[in-house]
């Protein structure tokens, strides 16, 4: 028996725009297989370093994409990082790159205890579309698109248009 072809999301954005609670969620009611890319590299301790500025370990881009490499073109995975143009093209059918309003990911970002630099940086990353615009080089603009991440309105309206467009991709595909 044929196995069911299914498709491989990348949600991306700025730390603290809700990628991870989409993600799970996400997972949860499409039965596809979440992996956040913090979460695989501090498993595989897949790091090329330590960054003293902003205090955090430097991913070691070519081991993640060696790892992830054939779970990928299996299918049906869910892809959750803040950066976008590490991973080969031909991984994803659709990349969702979630925004958030800048003083709304300023507080969430302070309360995961982000300041100083590190702060200021990444919501100057939201505030000019940083990952957006990495994510309409890296991939054909017709699978890029924006959801809006502020309120729990949003995350339902998200779930539910990504799960509808998973359903429709499954259908198209089989």
């Amino acid at each position: 028996m044929k196995m069911k072809k299914l498709p491989n999301i990348l949600l991306t954005g700025t730390p603290g725009v809700g990628k991870t609670t989409l993600g799970k969620e996400l997972a949860q009611r499409t039965g596809l297989t979440y992996i956040n890319i913090g979460d695989l590299a501090k498993e595989g301790e897949l790091y090329d370093g330590y960054d003293e500025e902003y205090q955090c370990p430097i991913l070691d881009e070519d081991r993640v994409v060696d790892e992830l490499d054939e779970k990928m073109e299996e299918g049906g995975m869910i892809v959750d990082y803040h950066g976008c143009d590490l991973f080969p093209e031909r991984w994803f059918h659709i990349v969702f790159v979630l925004r958030t309003d800048n003083t709304q990911l300023y507080t969430r970002l302070e309360s995961r205890g982000y300041n100083g630099k590190k702060l200021q940086d990444n919501v100057q990353c939201e505030i000019f579309q940083t990952i957006y615009e990495e994510a309409m080089e890296a991939y054909s603009e017709e699978i890029v698109h924006q959801l809006p991440s502020n309120t729990p309105e949003d995350l339902e309206r998200n779930l539910e248009q990504v799960v509808q467009w998973t359903e429709q991709w499954t259908k198209d595909h089989n």
